[in-house]
């Protein structure tokens, strides 16, 4: 069995999920207060200088504290619905098809959030490593279960969920990776066919050429 590794938002979307959903999914006035609020930390991400991994679970806690899970869920069923099929890229839904046919392994490996992602996955018949909002007394905190799944996090989270299913990287014959940015780069190192931005890639000199447009 081979392993097929896809990175979501730029990757499987043509837009960014994450960004979407928190418009999507959070009322007019708690938008208006936490743009106040966040006002300083989405200056400086656009300034470069606060990283989108530091900035995504300041805007989650924001947007989606103490949000009933069953609303918050109901919304992203609506998201999933209506939505998502809008950003699908047909490349991507076409390797999804190929990797399935094939009987490959599927993990969608995410800093994108849990309530949409998990909806989707469930749908498509594939496996979800992502950042995962956690949940206290049936309302969702805001905060992430186990960090943000960028980076090197996306091998740490991707490992650990093989091995709660009694697998290892090494159980696999061939693995593919798909991403779209440098948060991608460790899950992609992973992998023997790796692609970039739907570009193959086959050396560090080509990741580090083709990561260049698109920090």
């Amino acid at each position: 069995m081979n392993l097929a590794l896809f990175d979501f938002d730029g990757t499987i979307t043509n837009q960014d999920a994450f960004t979407e959903f928190l418009y999507f999914a959070t009322p007019k006035s708690r938008l208006i207060i936490g743009g106040i609020i966040a006002s300083p930390v989405v200056a400086l991400y656009k300034l470069g200088w606060l990283p989108a991994r530091f900035t995504r679970p300041i805007l989650s806690r924001i947007a989606y504290g103490y949000r009933r899970c069953n609303e918050l869920d109901a919304i992203a069923q609506r998201f999933v619905d209506h939505y998502l099929p809008l950003v699908i890229r047909p490349e991507a839904q076409q390797q999804l098809e190929w990797h399935k046919r094939n009987g490959d392994e599927i993990y969608v490996v995410s800093a994108s959030l849990s309530p949409y992602l998990n909806i989707w996955c469930q749908q498509q018949g594939i496996k979800l490593v992502c950042s995962q909002l956690a949940i206290k007394h049936n309302r969702y905190s805001g905060a992430y279960v186990d960090g943000d799944c960028s980076l090197e996090n996306k091998v740490r989270l991707l490992k650990q969920s093989l091995a709660q299913q009694g697998q290892t990287l090494e159980n696999f014959r061939h693995i593919y990776a798909y991403g779209d940015t440098y948060e991608d780069v460790p899950m992609l190192e992973l992998a023997e066919h790796k692609f970039f931005a739907w570009q193959p890639i086959t050396t560090t000199g080509d990741i580090e050429r083709l990561i260049k447009p698109h920090r």
